[in-house]
C-alpha cells in the first residue's frame, strides 16, 4: 500500500479572491476535506467518533504557499501521516494538475481528545496502520 492518500478536487469559483486566485484560507478547507476522506477510507467517520466522545483536534497548522490555484483548476491533494507521542502529524501537499505543480505544503498537528482528555490514540493507530510512520 502507498504511504500516502490522495484525492482529486476542483477549485470552485467562489473560493477565489478579487485577483482570481484561491483565497489562502481555502487551502485549509482542502486539507481538512482530504483528512476527512482519508479517515473515512480508514473506516472512521467523524460523526461516529463524536458520538463516542472521541475527538481529533487540530492543535497546530504550518502552511507554505508555493504557487496559486485559480478558478476551475483541478488539483491533487495528498496526505501522509506520522505519529510522535500523542500527536499525529498530517503532512499535506496540493499539486495543480495536469503538470503536478506544487501549490501548497502543510503540516497539521492533531491530538486525540477522548472523554475530555488528551489520550493515547489507539483507535486511530489501528485505523491508520497501513499508512502510519513513527517519528
Amino acid at each position: 500500500m502507498s504511504p500516502f492518500f490522495e484525492i482529486e478536487m476542483k477549485v470552485r469559483d467562489y473560493e477565489c479572491d478579487a485577483q482570481g486566485v484561491v483565497n489562502n484560507a481555502n487551502y485549509l478547507h482542502y486539507f481538512e476535506t482530504t483528512r476527512h476522506e482519508f479517515m473515512e477510507q480508514c473506516g472512521l467517520r467523524l460523526i461516529d467518533l463524536t458520538e463516542q466522545n472521541i475527538l481529533p483536534i487540530v492543535r497546530n497548522v504550518q502552511i507554505s504557499y508555493k504557487n496559486s490555484l485559480r478558478g476551475s483548476d483541478t488539483f491533487l491533494s495528498r496526505v501522509s501521516i506520522e505519529r510522535e507521542g500523542l500527536k499525529y502529524f498530517f503532512k499535506q501537499d496540493i499539486y495543480r494538475l495536469p503538470e503536478k505543480t506544487l501549490c501548497t505544503k502543510g503540516v497539521v498537528e492533531v491530538v486525540s481528545v477522548i472523554n475530555g482528555k488528551v489520550s493515547k490514540p489507539n483507535i486511530f493507530d489501528e485505523a491508520f496502520k497501513d499508512y502510519l510512520l513513527w517519528r
